[in-house]
């Protein structure tokens, strides 16, 4: 008896293992993570009404940070002329299709927060726009809907960060994205990240203690969500076990135990815990450390998933 296999492994960027995803792809996952983190904290400072100007602040870096998240996607395209053709459809079934359209909807969300926070975090800025037809009608309109400005904001964003985890977990034949818990992680990692810019550019030794309150708590919820997906993946089919051996004993173990687990989450933690105890450091060695580990998990997470495989030929 015979049996014939018809298979695309043969292609150099699939066999031994697959590597079409390059750095571009955590990259942009990071950068796509810290602009809705970003995004999620300055609607919440205004719903909260709180005085965190800098965290509105970084409001106007958002359409830059996603602009390079973007080009980064756009390198990764095999045929970057067709770009357009994501906005020509809706593919209710297709992340990327959410993905290209979520992308397209943060953009305006973070412009009408900008706006309507303007008066309060650049008014020598909002003192020009004043001075313009078009930027006092904007700026009025976005003042006087500021709340619904920052609902949609919130919304778009958790939008975007559970996105970018959705984009791997949808890919089932690759065990080691093929959880529904990474979307959560990828949002946590992304608000997380958020919380250590802000710590990091905030001038404000207030602002900055709330910050890092909020970074330890986001940061041990990270730690539980990995241990959570860890756990179902032990526990869950074969070649899921097979897939954590990666990281329990297999070639990918140092790396993410040292780099991911103990420098971009439990170092940084420890150090932001015994900074609110009164002891003094560098400021930036915990945002430094949080943000590397952010950006150094993406690349792992995107690594291990081109290692797994459903079907061991």
């Amino acid at each position: 008896m015979e049996e014939q296999i018809i298979t695309g492994k043969l292609n150099p960027h699939i066999d031994p293992v697959l590597a079409v995803w390059e750095w571009q792809i955590p990259v942009y996952l990071f950068l796509g993570g810290l602009t809705a983190g970003l995004l999620i904290l300055g609607a919440i400072s205004v719903l909260r009404r709180e005085s965190s100007p800098t965290v509105l602040k970084l409001q106007v870096a958002v359409p830059v940070i996603l602009a390079v998240g973007m080009f980064a996607l756009f390198l990764d395209l095999a045929y970057k002329v067709h770009v357009f053709r994501f906005y020509t459809a809706f593919e209710p079934t297709a992340p990327m299709s959410w993905g290209s359209w979520i992308l397209l909807l943060v953009v305006p969300a973070n412009l009408l927060l900008i706006a309507g926070t303007m008066h309060q975090a650049w008014p020598r800025a909002y003192d020009w726009v004043q001075g313009r037809n078009w930027g006092e009608r904007l700026t009025a309109f976005a003042e006087r809907r500021l709340r619904p400005v920052a609902w949609g904001g919130i919304v778009m964003g958790v939008a975007l960060g559970i996105y970018t985890g959705i984009l791997l977990s949808a890919y089932g034949a690759r065990p080691f994205w093929n959880t529904s818990i990474l979307g959560p992680i990828f949002l946590v990692s992304g608000l997380s990240s958020a919380a250590a810019l802000t710590q990091w550019v905030s001038r404000s030794e207030r602002e900055q203690a709330r910050y890092t309150r909020l970074d330890v708590g986001l940061i041990l919820v990270e730690v539980a969500l990995l241990g959570l997906m860890l756990i179902g993946m032990v526990s869950g089919p074969l070649q899921q076990q097979r897939a954590a051996d990666l990281v329990l004993g297999g070639e990918l173990t140092v790396f993410f135990w040292v780099f991911v687990v103990m420098l971009g989450l439990l170092l940084p933690v420890f150090l932001e815990v015994i900074h609110l105890r009164g002891k003094h450091f560098p400021r930036f060695l915990a945002p430094a450390f949080i943000l590397a580990g952010g950006l150094i998990f993406r690349f792992f997470i995107v690594e291990a998933g081109q290692l797994t495989t459903w079907i061991p030929y």
